[in-house]
């Protein structure tokens, strides 16, 4: 009995003097974390996000709408340096741009500020990042994703047929330094109000879904099935105003081109992307991936390549059969 009374006194003791610190500091000591976000691509602009992790007392969603919360007050010094294996070929200073369409969101909008270099990439080369923050450097490198082959459609030809009983696929060669391979069908048409003038430039996307190599050595034959039947239910479903009224002021569509869109992506890319997929699994803790040293975020690659076609009047044709007014 004496020994109850003793572990209770103890546990007791042990409430007393917890419930004596009732304030504590939940907050480290602030860290300049440096978040960087940028993928390359030969055939455009080239533009670097750079931004600071923020932390403060009160509420988080508040402060992120605060400018200097996540951008730097002051001004980098960022470049990107040209690697043929150990030999340095260039090295790209990147001015600042701001930019003034930012969506809204969680964070500070409209204006966000982009590093950039119009500088011609060279797709045999590896690229490094280099930040210089007051005394720390963060860097990365990548490899960029090389041109390949889209077998199909081919690239002679102007029309594309499409049956409600076709069965075609999109066919490739893998890219070299490339491993995820995303691939969009976009239908492009033009549509006329009757108590309009002008004629407006609309299109659906259909999204054959994403499939991977089994390396970066380029050269794997790759493919993906698409049906007729399936773009003409895409079209009947997504084409047609489902206000009726606004419907009826359709005077006419008309056809424009269909484009094979493939974009591509750097391995480090891939693993980004795999790591904050949605997951099906009870435990929802997911492992951070970065591969920017002194900081956090992604440096990676990527490409696009496209083919366009014009489908052929029986296609059309069908199209008018589902009363989609072309």
């Amino acid at each position: 009995m004496k020994r109850y009374a003793i572990i209770l006194m103890i546990f007791s003791s042990l409430l007393v003097f917890n419930s004596c610190e009732t304030d504590f500091n939940i907050n480290a000591d602030y860290e300049d974390v440096t978040v960087v976000y940028g993928l390359l691509n030969q055939d455009s602009t080239t533009y670097i996000k750079i931004n600071k992790a923020f932390l403060g007392e009160g509420n988080t969603l508040i402060m992120a709408k605060i400018e200097d919360s996540s951008n730097y007050q002051n001004e980098l010094n960022v470049t990107l340096e040209e690697w043929d294996s150990n030999n340095q070929i260039n090295t790209f200073i990147l001015d600042t741009i701001t930019i003034t369409n930012k969506e809204e969101g969680v964070f500070y909008n409209p204006h966000q500020v982009l590093y950039k270099t119009d500088a011609l990439l060279n797709e045999d080369y590896t690229y490094k990042l280099k930040i210089i923050n007051a005394e720390k450097e963060i860097s990365s490198e990548t490899k960029l994703i090389n041109d390949f082959n889209l077998v199909k459609p081919r690239m002679g030809g102007t029309y594309l047929l499409l049956t409600e009983e076709s069965q075609k696929a999109v066919e490739w060669e893998s890219a070299k330094n490339g491993i995820r391979y995303e691939v969009v069908i976009r239908f492009h048409y033009k549509e006329k109000f009757i108590d309009q003038a002008d004629t407006i430039c609309k299109y659906i996307d259909w999204e054959l879904g994403t499939v991977k190599s089994s390396n970066t050595d380029g050269g794997e034959p790759m493919d993906m099935l698409y049906f007729g039947a399936s773009f003409f239910l895409l079209c009947g479903q997504n084409i047609p105003y489902d206000d009726q009224a606004l419907e009826d002021r359709v005077h006419y569509r008309l056809t424009s081109n269909v484009e094979f869109i493939l974009s591509v992506a750097g391995e480090d890319l891939n693993t980004y992307m795999e790591v904050n997929e949605p997951s099906s699994s009870i435990v929802q803790d997911k492992p951070e991936y970065t591969n920017i040293e002194n900081g956090i975020g992604i440096f990676s690659s990527r490409y696009q390549k496209t083919r366009s076609k014009l489908l052929k009047s029986e296609s059309v044709a069908v199209l008018e059969e589902l009363n989609i007014k072309f």
